[in-house]
C-alpha cells in the first residue's frame, strides 16, 4: 500500500541481433502495461519502485527440422527474446530482485527475420508475453 509511483528506465537493446526500435518500443509497452493495469504514477525517476535491465538475446533459429527429398530444412523457426530485469522497492527492499525473462514464439519456415523484424505485431507478441511475466512478478502478489 505504501507504494505509490514506478519509474522504469530505458530498456537497453544489448543483443547483438535485436531491432533498432525494440529499446523504444519495449520500453513504451513496459510503461503502458503498468499504467493499465495499476493505480500506480509514472514519473521520470526514483519511484517507488524503479525498474531497469537490458535486453540481452534476440535469436532467431529454426525451431523444427524436417526433411525434405533427402535434405534437413527448418520446419519452424523460432524467435527467443531474453529481457534482464532489475527491480528496486524502496519501501520494502526483501520485494527487490533481479531476474532473466524470456519468452518465444514459432514463426512458419518461409517467414525469415527481416520479415518478422517488418511485421510490428510479431516482435510484440513475444514482448508482451515477457512484459506480462515482469507484471505478474513484480506486482501481482499485492
Amino acid at each position: 500500500p505504501a507504494v505509490r509511483t514506478i519509474s522504469i528506465a530505458t530498456i537497453q537493446n544489448n543483443s547483438p541481433q535485436g531491432p533498432a526500435f525494440l529499446t523504444q518500443r519495449f520500453t513504451e509497452d513496459l510503461k503502458d502495461y503498468f499504467q493499465r493495469n495499476t493505480n500506480l504514477r509514472i514519473v521520470p525517476r526514483d519511484g517507488d519502485l524503479q525498474f531497469d535491465g537490458n535486453i540481452v538475446a534476440y535469436d532467431f533459429a529454426p525451431a523444427s527440422i524436417q526433411k525434405v527429398d533427402g535434405i534437413d530444412q527448418a520446419g519452424s523457426n523460432r524467435l527467443t527474446i531474453q529481457v534482464k530485469i532489475r527491480i528496486t522497492n524502496t519501501k520494502d527492499d526483501k520485494q527487490s530482485f533481479e531476474q532473466l525473462f524470456q519468452n518465444f514464439d514459432d514463426y512458419a519456415a518461409n517467414r525469415n527475420i527481416a520479415t518478422i523484424n517488418n511485421d510490428p505485431n510479431a516482435v510484440r507478441t513475444t514482448t508482451d508475453k515477457i512484459i506480462t511475466d515482469i507484471f505478474n512478478k513484480s506486482v501481482a502478489n499485492w
